[in-house]
């Protein structure tokens, strides 16, 4: 077996439904999550942007998150464990991997989120391979799954969940498939239609992608020549859609939920912190199936204060 430790590096990252849930930078095998304690002396900070500090009641400029209490002398660290069986995997080759959430050597239990204890979203170096897949819980109090990675290389593991009486945590880690790579793609163009499964799939603003605004996501889905409305879809992981955005270059990573709209049978809003080109991957669910939609859009840098709208974001 083969024992990766990852301590995610600063505060608790609190995803957001709808609010781009940033990853903060990490380093590899040295990343740590924390749980802040708030007491009379915290101070306030984005728990995304945690440079962000301000007074209680304030929000977070860059993405609108209320500023939570923060004291960092009473942190409480998290790490999360992964194991591989075998221990070194190999492309095309199915292999376990188990995660373990533990604080001062003990399990952590996990709440359910958006009908999971465990969300885990895996994704190709280059980030063309994409896979949400949910571990389930072990008698030990872990989460283990079975995968089969289609080539060689290195992948990016993105584990999603919330402490019993913490925040909800988002956790990065990297695992090294052996085997024949893919062949290098370094296509960046934009793309913003996608076929799936018979469905025709649309980000209809995805030109027109910015930093420094709150960033509407307006997908149509079509089907022999006829355009689905919400209610043609499936409540899937809480919500009409689930939706991720993974920065090409940085890796930034967003996990967005979103909401009815009547335009729309997939509406969301975000905000996109830092521009370059970012892949998506939405997920809707009809007939009992999940579809899986990607796209890639070109984010660029907006004016600052340009920003008018109000984010519906619904904060954990």
């Amino acid at each position: 077996m083969k024992k990766v430790i990852n301590t995610l590096l600063g505060v608790t990252v609190c995803l957001v439904t709808l609010s781009a849930c940033n990853n903060v930078e990490n380093k590899k095998n040295k990343d740590m999550t924390t749980h802040e304690h708030a007491d009379k002396e915290s101070v306030y900070a984005c728990p995304m942007h945690p440079e962000v500090t301000g007074k209680q009641g304030e929000k977070c400029p860059k993405c609108g998150m209320d500023l939570k209490a923060v004291n960092p002398e009473n942190a409480v660290a998290y790490e999360v464990q992964l194991t591989t069986s075998p221990q070194n995997v190999e492309a095309g080759k199915p292999a376990q991997l188990k995660l373990a959430v533990k604080q001062n050597e003990k399990m952590v239990a996990l709440d359910i989120l958006h009908e999971m204890k465990l969300h885990l979203m895996v994704v190709s170096g280059d980030l063309i391979w994409f896979r949400h897949i949910h571990p389930e819980e072990q008698a030990d109090g872990a989460y283990a799954i079975t995968e089969t990675f289609p080539a060689g290389g290195k992948y990016l593991l993105f584990s999603d969940f919330k402490p019993s009486g913490g925040e909800q945590t988002l956790n990065k880690q990297e695992i090294d498939v052996q085997g024949k790579s893919s062949p290098v793609n370094n296509d960046i163009s934009t793309k913003f239609i996608s076929k799936v499964d018979g469905y025709t799939v649309t980000l209809l603003n995805g030109s027109d992608f910015k930093t420094n605004k709150t960033q509407h996501l307006e997908i149509s889905i079509e089907k022999d020549g006829k355009k689905l409305i919400e209610k043609d879809l499936q409540q899937y992981l809480g919500a009409s859609a689930h939706i991720v955005m993974i920065g090409k270059v940085g890796k930034e990573f967003l996990h967005i939920h979103p909401v009815s709209d009547s335009r729309f049978p997939v509406f969301a809003q975000t905000q996109i912190e830092k521009a370059g080109i970012y892949r998506m991957w939405a997920q809707f669910k009809i007939d009992g199936k999940v579809h899986t939609a990607d796209f890639t859009v070109d984010v660029t840098e907006g004016k600052k204060g340009e920003n008018e709208d109000k984010s519906h974001a619904h904060h954990h």
